[in-house]
């Protein structure tokens, strides 16, 4: 297998960042304001004061979004777990394309005619 030096030096990087992520939580944290269907309520007077915020995690489930509102301890405690989840999918596509970047110039490849 044609790999060198740098490329496996790359790779013990790569799976040693791996291996120093804890746990992780897809989806994202959205801060979001509602008014209600109270007339009277403060959220429809000149200018509105809207309810909230509210903070809301919102992740996919099957095909279908999910959300879930988070109190603010909540949101303190998990956000490490939503930043390992994007530095998570950051060094996955690195380790593709390194391993892109190996299978490209494998000579052993059949040509085309």
């Amino acid at each position: 297998m044609p790999v060198s030096p740098k490329q496996l030096e790359e790779q013990a990087r790569i799976a040693e960042a791996l291996g120093e992520i804890g746990f992780v939580l897809p989806g994202s944290l959205t801060e979001r304001r509602f008014s209600c269907t109270h007339g009277g309520c403060h959220c429809h007077k000149d200018p509105p004061v809207l309810h909230g915020p509210y903070l809301q995690w919102s992740r996919k489930v099957a095909g279908k979004t999910v959300s879930r509102t988070l109190s603010p301890d909540q949101v303190a405690d998990y956000r490490p777990w939503f930043d390992n989840e994007r530095r998570l999918r950051a060094l996955v596509h690195q380790l593709e394309v390194l391993s892109l970047s190996i299978v490209e110039v494998d000579p052993r490849t059949p040509q085309r005619r």
